[in-house]
């Protein structure tokens, strides 16, 4: 009896330790498993984590990328700003400028129409000196204009005799002829001035060509005022000696063209001022 129950129990022992063996196979078995399981998770997470890393790199580099752009848009926007600024202030300072041309254009075209109205008021003067002076002979006395200015040039030899500074009654004829004229036109003044030639003289009254120069100049303007009656405000004297002469002094000639009187005839410079105002009205102008 003791040996069948010692068999039974080896026999127990003997089962029981062929199934733990398979149990430990299939543990163990499973344990590799698992093992490569991990050892496959490992690595993928490891993958993970530096594909994770790089991603991080490359977004921290495009969020670099981001800022800069981002800065470089603000500048952009600020460039367009400040050239805006300066295109409108461009445009601004252009546009003065052609204003300050258009003012400067019409202020020319209207000093312009002025001469133009001075010349023609002195074309006109000259054709009524050359009218009622006649056919006198171009020695002895020439009618210009130069520089809008209109000049009467009497020679000496018509108006004085060798010098003196009495006019002639020949004289006084033409001076009286000159004084018609002018007195017609009292938007203009002028001015006699007596000529000498290089000749020297000195006597009691007269001390040198100077002294001829002026005596002559204000026996002229006497005359014009006391005999015709033109207004002594608008006359001046002058002598201007032998100092601006028109021919050569050498010559006989020269000294007999040099021997002269001269009107100068021009325009009120307030007159000439109320041409241009005039003109600035002009509606063709303005």
């Amino acid at each position: 009896m003791k040996r069948i129950l010692l068999l039974g129990a080896l026999s127990a022992v003997i089962l029981t330790s062929c199934v733990s063996s398979k149990k430990y196979s299939e543990l163990e078995s499973k344990y590799k498993e698992s093992q490569d399981l991990l050892n496959s998770a490992t690595v993928k997470l490891n993958t993970c984590l530096e594909e994770k890393a790089s991603a991080m790199a490359e977004m921290e580099s495009l969020k670099q990328q981001n800022d800069l752009l981002k800065a470089n848009n603000q500048e952009l926007i600020n460039n367009m700003g400040n050239l805006t600024t300066l295109t409108t202030k461009g445009a601004e300072n252009l546009e003065k400028s052609l204003e300050s041309l258009r003012e400067k254009d019409l202020t020319i075209r209207k000093l312009q129409d002025a001469v133009t109205r001075r010349d023609s008021v002195n074309l006109a003067l000259v054709q009524s000196l050359k009218g009622v002076l006649g056919n006198l002979d171009d020695e002895d006395i020439n009618i210009s204009v130069e520089k809008g200015v209109v000049y009467v040039n009497i020679s000496d030899k018509l108006l004085f005799r060798s010098g003196s500074t009495v006019v002639t009654p020949r004289a006084k004829e033409v001076l009286g002829k000159v004084a018609t004229v002018v007195k017609n036109k009292p938007d203009f003044e002028f001015m006699v001035e007596g000529h000498t030639d290089t000749d020297p003289i000195s006597t009691a009254a007269i001390k040198d060509n100077w002294d001829l120069s002026v005596l002559r100049a204000t026996a002229v303007v006497r005359i014009l005022q006391d005999d015709f009656g033109v207004s002594p405000a608008r006359m001046t004297a002058a002598g201007r000696g032998e100092y601006i002469p028109v021919a050569d002094n050498s010559t006989r000639e020269g000294k007999a063209k040099n021997r002269r009187t001269r009107i100068v005839v021009l325009p009120k410079i307030d007159q000439f001022y109320s041409m241009i105002e005039e003109g600035m009205k002009d509606p063709n102008i303005n």
